[in-house]
């Protein structure tokens, strides 16, 4: 007997440093997930409005915005309520660790991260990532 081909999991990635966004686009750019990259809060919200995520990683500040970040979690909130939300932050004041949490974040985590904590927090969720093995 076969089962069902499980349904892809979609994964966005919410960064305003291109190289640590395309750094985890790659990390969950892997069979079986659907990846989506935004760089700034209004391709952010736009992405938020059209699809829904299973897995939505983000930066706190978002082109110089102290509080993009928080608008994503606000909107995820609404549209994707069943999304795993993990907060990236170089800026980890208890106010925004907080308002994270109060918005759904489940993972506030200071940068610089190792991309194998990020990875464990998304299998946790259910996303696979190319540290799972195949």
């Amino acid at each position: 007997m076969t089962t069902p081909a499980e349904a892809p999991k979609s994964v966005l990635v919410v960064e305003d440093e291109q190289s640590i966004r395309d750094i985890l686009t790659e990390l969950f750019d892997v069979e079986g997930n659907v990846v989506t990259a935004a760089e700034l809060l209004p391709d952010a919200l736009e992405q938020l409005r059209t699809q829904r995520f299973d897995l939505i990683v983000t930066d706190l500040r978002l082109g110089g915005k102290r509080d993009g970040g928080l608008q994503v979690m606000a909107l995820a909130g609404m549209l994707s309520p069943d999304a795993t939300v993990l907060v990236l932050t170089a800026y980890p004041d208890d106010s925004n660790r907080q308002a994270s949490f109060r918005l759904g974040a489940l993972h506030f985590i200071e940068k610089p991260v190792d991309l194998s904590t990020i990875a464990q927090l998304a299998v946790n969720a259910g996303v696979r990532s190319a540290f799972t093995p195949a």
